[in-house]
């Protein structure tokens, strides 16, 4: 049952830029910092209405989490901590994003708006949580429609559409919270399966 989109970028794209960097010394946390920055620049830019230029970062920035892991494997830099440092920096660079467009449309009393927001950075939040718990009993946990990839590609394309559509980012929201707790639910009962069949391991 895989993904809308890919977990990682192929490495005829990726390995070019991740020997770059390699040879200049930069390392894979030091990348992960680097994206979190990059979306909280992103959020600022939210937050003042700057939508366009708010989606552009978020692509950018956000690039970078198909860089630190191969950045880590090709130097052997990989750690557990570095796995855990990068999965709690991806959590926190997508809530950084929501919560900008939380500032920009509570000024405005828009309560659909914040509402829609508060559902979709819980249910981001669930999506791998339910992931990082099925973990803990040994189970395998790669599937679901909406994973973070096809969640921050919707946001950055609903940011960037603003210019030509008004309603882009209300349209992503509704779509964030009708889908990221739908894959929730989707692992959840995959757990549920796996538990009861034995197929996840």
């Amino acid at each position: 049952m895989p993904g809308l989109l890919p977990r990682s970028a192929p490495r005829w794209l990726t390995d070019p830029i991740v020997d770059a960097l390699a040879r200049i010394g930069v390392t894979p946390n030091l990348l992960t910092a680097a994206g979190v920055a990059g979306n909280v620049v992103a959020a600022v830019l939210a937050g003042s209405g700057e939508f366009v230029a708010a989606g552009v970062v978020v692509l950018a920035a956000s690039s970078l989490d198909m860089l630190d892991g191969a950045l880590a494997r090709a130097t052997g830099q990989a750690t557990d901590f570095g796995a855990v440092f990068d999965a709690v920096m991806d959590r926190v660079s997508e809530a950084v994003v929501l919560f900008g467009l939380l500032v920009y449309f509570s000024d405005r009393g828009d309560r659909t708006e914040e509402f829609l927001i508060f559902v979709a950075v819980v249910a981001s939040i669930l999506v791998s949580y339910v992931r990082a718990r099925a973990e803990t009993v040994g189970l395998e946990m790669k599937e679901g429609l909406f994973s973070r990839a096809p969640r921050v590609a919707l946001l950055s394309a609903g940011l960037i559409l603003d210019a030509a559509w008004d309603d882009s980012v209300t349209a992503v929201l509704w779509a964030l919270a009708v889908l990221a707790p739908a894959t929730a639910a989707q692992r959840l009962a995959l757990v549920w399966w796996k538990t009861r069949t034995g197929n996840g391991k």
